[in-house]
């Protein structure tokens, strides 16, 4: 059974059962009986969004976009599977991911890169493509109509250069994939709310972070959806909180630059300090040993999305 909450003007979260119950989010909006799914998380996730559709009375042929928020495999590994199923609809994706949507060879061999091949054919199965006739692009400040419900797109690099966020023009809101970081909800303190960066690999940039928190700043949401997990508020401390956090990885990041053998192990290391100083920041209840497995995958993730970075900028 689809896990689904409903928060106002008709928005929900469907967990998409990647790894563990409320680690991955899948958005849906929905407007005057047509509906926009905001990322498609994996091939395993697509059964979850259909059955989710039906609980609402609804139906695949209901829903006229998928939007990607960005191409990581968590995110877009179910789009072409999802995309079968969805008669009416069409795929938005910035212009940087539409050839990976189209022809998912390249986007399939840097997973694996990452991930190794056999966890990466565990966790994504096969990846389908798209095809370029249902693919609309969208730039910074493009824009699609939801049964009048107007959606506008914006380039939210720092995460990944392919990312963007989408504001909702009947609420305000915004659908920030993870460009406004993580926040799994078991580590909330009496309803007070988390975020914490993501940095992994390959594209992570520090300066373009920044910039792409201040620009969803600008737009005074009362509410952001990040896809691990769901709704998040009281949105200018949490930016505040992420900036302050995108600083320290860029901080412990800086003092591996001439580093020797050894570099993934200590900023593994590092990334680990930052989670438990968080906890201890925010007050988290839960055991650390279970702090750390909400944040095992994460801590990895960071660690290598640094040493990209720092692989990537020799000279700084």
């Amino acid at each position: 059974m689809a896990a689904i909450i409903d928060y106002e003007l008709g928005i929900s979260t469907v967990d998409s059962g990647l790894i563990r119950p409320w680690q991955t989010a899948i958005h849906f909006i929905l407007e005057r009986g047509r509906v926009a799914v905001v990322d498609a998380g994996t091939n395993d996730s697509v059964p979850f969004v259909i059955e989710a559709l039906r609980d609402k009375g609804l139906a695949p042929g209901d829903v006229d976009y998928l939007i990607l928020t960005h191409i990581h495999l968590d995110h877009a590994g179910g789009a072409g599977l999802l995309m079968t199923q969805l008669p009416n609809a069409r795929l938005t994706v910035h212009p940087r991911g539409a050839r990976h949507i189209i022809d998912p060879a390249k986007l399939v061999e840097g997973t694996i890169a990452v991930y190794g091949e056999e966890a990466a054919r565990r966790f994504y199965g096969n990846i389908l493509p798209v095809p370029k006739e249902r693919i609309i692009e969208t730039p910074h400040e493009a824009s699609i109509r939801l049964a009048g419900r107007e959606l506008a797109f914006y380039d939210t690099p720092g995460h990944a250069r392919h990312q963007v966020c989408v504001r909702d023009s009947r609420s305000g809101h915004l659908f920030a994939g993870d460009t406004f970081g993580l926040s799994y909800r078991e580590l909330d303190m009496d309803g007070r709310q988390f975020v914490f960066p993501t940095t992994s690999p390959v594209q992570w940039d520090p300066e373009a972070h920044h910039r792409s928190v201040d620009l969803m700043l600008a737009f005074k949401p009362a509410a952001i959806y990040v896809t691990h997990y769901g709704q998040v508020r009281d949105v200018p401390r949490l930016g505040a909180d992420l900036h302050r956090l995108i600083d320290a990885h860029h901080g412990l990041a800086l003092k591996e630059k001439h580093a020797g053998p050894g570099r993934y192990e200590r900023l593994k290391a590092g990334v680990k300090q930052i989670v438990l100083g968080e906890a201890a920041h925010c007050g988290w209840r839960l055991p650390q040993e279970k702090i750390l497995e909400a944040f095992g995958m994460d801590i990895d993730l960071n660690a290598l999305g640094l040493v990209a970075w720092l692989d990537s900028n020799p000279a700084r």
